[in-house]
């Protein structure tokens, strides 16, 4: 078979709303939000001008065993505790270890490790900065980890590219599969940086919202009274097979991935195009590469963040993909609940999109005020039907240095 379907056949996640994947899918349909006040010393010791953010539910070391988890960064904590949750649910499949790959990805990494190693460092000599250190805070901590973990031996690969990094990671795993480099692939994100450095950058380059006195409000996609994103964490896990290799061990299948694109601007390292041809381009491919037409989409999870100027630039670029017919396709933007998780928030997104061709239901879009009419999306703060009939969504990643992300996914 030349070009293989590839199927999702397990899911993990440890989300700001949700401690496990249907946790976070039932609290997503619910209208809850993630986002709170962050309990820290550290927020006033630094007079933060963000007080807020979008903290995992469940802490990873609460859930890990105490001797896994102190050898390892926050975000590969997370990694490890939804690929468990993920491989567990797929059914934990027999695999020739050399036919096992990892796509995984974070956008920033072990930034605790490197930062706390520091303070170590100027505090009490370099005698007392832990060996692991560097090991613990590397971007491909978190695949490299999952590689021992589980055996994985075709591959362990990591992709950083901001906040699209996940669902690059996603695309990634369809084409190594397609290329037939394994059977099954452990692909997802992770991402924990709640850190003061995190929030006082972001703050001053005015990206996040600073709405302290309504945390659980401050993420509000689509409305016109936005004022920027709200920083999550956490990280999401996918099983990818192929559909042949998922029969004939009898797993239960989700959804399809059927389709990917990954561009690149070339417009600003941190703003998007406003003309929106680059994450146009995305969309195409992962169309083009699912054999659809813009016509069969019945439903878009959006990037969505929030942000005065991210929202109107993505509306831009899928009426350049889908004409009018976008104010008629169903979109959700999840974040509104979760917040943002960078690295992680696409595979978190991915889950809630296959779970949303599985039930036939849009998720709801919370704290949607007055729409803003430069983002006339079809959207809603209630759960939207998708109806019967052959499903197809597209998932959406924009991130900082011009990355441009888009998974496909199908009904089964």
């Amino acid at each position: 078979m030349s070009n293989p379907r590839i199927v999702v056949t397990g899911i993990g996640a440890s989300s700001p709303i949700g401690g496990t994947a249907p946790e976070s899918w039932s609290a997503l349909l619910a209208g809850a939000s993630g986002a709170r006040t962050l309990e820290y010393d550290w927020v006033e010791q630094y007079n933060l001008p963000v007080t807020f953010a979008a903290q995992a539910k469940v802490r990873p070391d609460t859930v890990l065993e105490r001797p896994v988890a102190k050898r390892l960064d926050p975000s590969s904590q997370f990694a490890l505790v939804a690929a468990l949750e993920a491989w567990a649910d797929a059914g934990s499949p027999e695999v020739d270890p050399e036919r096992l790959g990892v796509d995984f990805a974070t956008g920033i990494g072990g930034l605790w490790t490197l930062l706390d190693a520091w303070d170590t460092l100027r505090e009490k000599g370099p005698r007392r900065v832990l060996p692991m250190t560097v090991p613990m805070l590397m971007p491909n901590a978190a695949a490299g980890n999952l590689s021992l973990h589980f055996g994985a031996r075709a591959y362990a690969r990591t992709v950083a590219s901001a906040c699209a990094s996940s669902t690059e990671s996603i695309v990634n795993a369809v084409e190594h599969l397609r290329a037939g480099l394994a059977d099954v692939v452990i692909a997802g994100g992770t991402e924990s940086v709640i850190h003061p450095v995190t929030i006082a950058s972001f703050s001053s380059m005015q990206a996040l919202s600073k709405r302290n006195d309504s945390p659980e409000t401050a993420s509000r996609p689509g409305s016109i009274d936005r004022d920027g994103f709200v920083m999550g964490e956490g990280a999401a896990v996918l099983i990818l097979e192929t559909e042949e290799h998922a029969k004939a061990r009898g797993a239960k299948i989700y959804a399809a991935v059927v389709g990917g694109g990954v561009t690149a601007d070339s417009y600003h390292i941190t703003a998007n195009d406003p003309e929106g041809w680059g994450a146009a381009r995305a969309v195409k491919m992962a169309l083009e590469m699912a054999d659809a037409s813009p016509d069969d989409v019945t439903h878009i999870n959006a990037h969505a963040t929030s942000t005065p100027v991210g929202d109107p630039n993505e509306y831009v670029a899928l009426h350049h993909v889908f004409g009018d017919r976008i104010g008629e396709i169903p979109v959700s933007a999840t974040k509104a609940s979760t917040g943002h998780l960078l690295g992680g928030t696409g595979a978190l997104e991915a889950i809630f999109t296959v779970l949303a061709l599985r039930d036939r239901v849009a998720p709801p879009t919370i704290n949607l005020t007055e729409q803003d009419p430069a983002v006339p999306f079809l959207i809603s703060g209630d759960p939207q039907p998708l109806g019967d009939g052959p499903q197809l969504a597209i998932s959406n990643s924009f991130g900082f240095g011009g990355h441009n992300a888009v998974a496909a996914f199908a009904s089964v």
